[in-house]
């Protein structure tokens, strides 16, 4: 009977080390899922506050250049000037209020996938401007070159906010979970 004792006894202490040994993988993969959701919260915090200041600093540059540009191009050509530099704002005011959508659309997901959003938001948006330039090609009522200028304008305005943005925002390019930096001060 004491070496069934015994059996018995080995494969209880087997077993208890088993699931310590489970346990501690358990905690494990807990807490690496913990640090992982805890960059993936860092990260979409840092995108939301980028895309505010972008939208800030775009309305702040674009609207007085804009307002300059559709101006100048009434003075110059007309009311067709008006219309053609006006919708070109409008353009370029609807690519870039794209972008900063597409950003906080994909906040959340793993950078990777911010970057491949926002590359392929960039080449659908280009796409879509050179499909609606095609289209006006042949329209009458308001001058190419005033729209040609109204979107670029624009454009170049919302481009300029974009890095005056990202310089003045306090926005981490990496992200290391606390207990990785933890790990490394041991």
């Amino acid at each position: 009977m004491n070496a069934m004792d015994g059996g018995a006894d080995a494969s209880t202490a087997a077993d208890h080390l088993s699931g310590a040994a489970e346990a501690e993988s358990s905690t494990r993969n807990s807490a690496r899922d913990s640090a992982q959701a805890e960059v993936r919260a860092a990260h979409a915090r840092s995108v939301y506050q980028l895309a505010d200041a972008m939208l800030r600093w775009g309305l702040r540059l674009s609207l007085p250049s804009v307002l300059v540009t559709i101006g100048v191009a009434t003075v110059l050509a007309g009311r067709v000037g008006l219309v053609g530099a006006a919708f070109g704002a409008v353009l370029g005011f609807g690519s870039s209020l794209v972008t900063i959508t597409m950003m906080r659309m994909a906040a959340t997901r793993p950078p990777s996938a911010l970057m491949a959003v926002a590359l392929g938001g960039y080449a659908a948006k280009m796409s879509v401007l050179l499909v609606v330039m095609l289209l006006l090609r042949d329209v009458d009522g308001f001058s190419r070159p005033a729209l040609a200028f109204g979107m670029l304008v624009t454009v170049v305005a919302w481009a300029a906010a974009d890095i005056v943005a990202f310089r003045t925002t306090k926005t981490p390019t990496i992200v290391v979970p606390r207990s990785a930096e933890t790990d490394t001060d041991a």
